[in-house]
């Protein structure tokens, strides 16, 4: 396989994308609430990520967090979020549906693909929670899904590395794999020997200090406590690192995958 993977950048701001984009990130998976493992982000921040990066942007299609076994208003929303990202300019969404048994679900898989066409289209870490992966696979080969994100059915792909290869080889010439979960710049070489693994998908989200002064201890707006002063975002300099080691190169940009989708 080539050593020069592309690498995707999860972010969930502007300014982590534009950091992303500079630090020489291939493409972008823009998403919300990252506390959550992603959700759809707004349509303000889609427009605006798209209006000032020229990498591929891949939008997330998720209308709210935990499982993936959706009610019948929750996917209509899914599929307005897919009109939204092709109306926007995205080259691409991200979505995982399953059934209550744990098995993609192949009809309403196959309503949002024919909806996003001919956008991109990504499974995303849903694949994990399925019951069976290698059948989940199948199905979505068979569906012609361009993209497959996972973990290998594992916390994190350095655990699932040997179902990520056994994954690459099955789905090789009819769908990509995307390895995600846990990967640093001091693992990514060893993931990518052990699984033939061509694309890579990376947070590298991390919380610095906000700029107020003045700050009200005794209270929490949200449902982690003392989240108000901190902020999460990615930095350029942690994705020069992580695709250097991944491409086994000095530089932070080996090669330009502009119109890689």
């Amino acid at each position: 396989m080539s050593n020069k993977p592309i690498v995707e950048i999860c972010v969930d701001s502007l300014e982590s994308a534009l950091a992303a984009e500079r630090g020489g990130a291939h493409r972008l998976e823009l998403c919300c609430d990252l506390l959550e493992g992603g959700l759809t982000p707004s349509a303000g921040l889609l427009a605006m990520v798209r209006q000032r990066i020229s990498i591929k942007l891949h939008v997330m299609i998720r209308p709210r967090g935990g499982d993936f076994c959706y009610t019948d208003d929750e996917f209509q929303i899914m599929q307005q979020d897919v009109a939204t990202a092709k109306q926007l300019r995205a080259d691409g969404v991200v979505f995982g549906v399953l059934d209550v048994d744990g098995n993609v679900d192949a009809k309403r898989t196959s309503q949002l693909i024919e909806l996003a066409r001919p956008l991109s289209v990504t499974y995303h870490r849903a694949f994990d929670m399925s019951c069976d992966l290698l059948r989940s696979l199948e199905t979505l080969m068979n569906l012609r899904v361009d993209r497959l994100l996972t973990s290998g059915g594992e916390q994190t792909a350095i655990e699932g590395r040997g179902t990520i290869k056994r994954l690459v080889s099955a789905g090789k010439g009819r769908i990509i794999v995307i390895a995600g979960s846990g990967i640093h710049e001091e693992n990514v070489r060893r993931l990518i020997e052990e699984t033939d693994v061509g694309e890579i998908h990376v947070g590298l989200n991390g919380p610095f200090s906000g700029p107020m002064r003045y700050r009200n201890e005794k209270i929490s707006m949200g449902m982690v406590k003392g989240r108000e002063y901190q902020r999460f975002g990615v930095l350029q300099e942690r994705v020069e690192k992580l695709v250097a080691a991944a491409c086994e190169l000095e530089g932070s940009r080996p090669y330009d995958l502009r119109e890689n989708n």
